[in-house]
């Protein structure tokens, strides 16, 4: 198990990377010919529809990453006081209700998905099927659903690493 989520997380990471460094460099050549004057501005419109599906990509594959390295923004100290003063598992109770929306969540984009598909309906200058935008979320939330199942029974920690301040 843990040898099969190394290799999820490497290529969650991989997979960012590269999302991310193809946008900054089709960001960069479309400004660089756009300033340009050049000719080749009109051939290059669809740069920036592209860029916006990389960048629903990039923001839903990270989400369950996120969750895992303790990126996600919390409330700690309420969480914590509940915890103690309550005597309730509010880390596991976070991690099944988290675990059931994401699955709720995959449910709906995916019939999101099937519909659009369906509708036959195409993006402007990609000519991209438009239901490749609702696989980015049903990806995504199956991913965080993955990670919130793994932290409820125990397979991973959450908590982000308590790292010196460095001056």
């Amino acid at each position: 198990m843990r040898n099969a989520l190394s290799i999820l997380r490497t290529v969650e990471r991989s997979a960012l990377v590269l999302i991310f460094l193809t946008m900054v460099g089709l960001y960069f050549v479309n400004v660089v010919v756009r300033t340009s004057g050049s000719p080749l501005a009109t051939s290059l419109g669809w740069i920036e529809e592209a860029v916006r599906l990389m960048n629903l990509y990039l923001v839903f594959l990270a989400i369950g990453y996120a969750l895992e390295i303790g990126r996600h923004v919390a409330v700690d100290t309420w969480r914590d006081r509940i915890a103690a003063a309550s005597g309730l598992p509010i880390r596991r109770i976070i991690d099944a209700v988290g675990f059931l929306f994401a699955l709720y969540v995959v449910w709906l984009s995916w019939k999101m998905t099937l519909f659009v598909f369906g509708s036959g309906q195409k993006s402007p200058t990609l000519g991209l099927q438009m239901g490749w935008i609702y696989v980015a979320p049903m990806v995504g939330f199956g991913l965080l659903a993955l990670r919130y199942l793994l932290s409820f029974l125990g397979l991973i920690e959450r908590t982000p690493s308590r790292e010196p301040d460095e001056a």
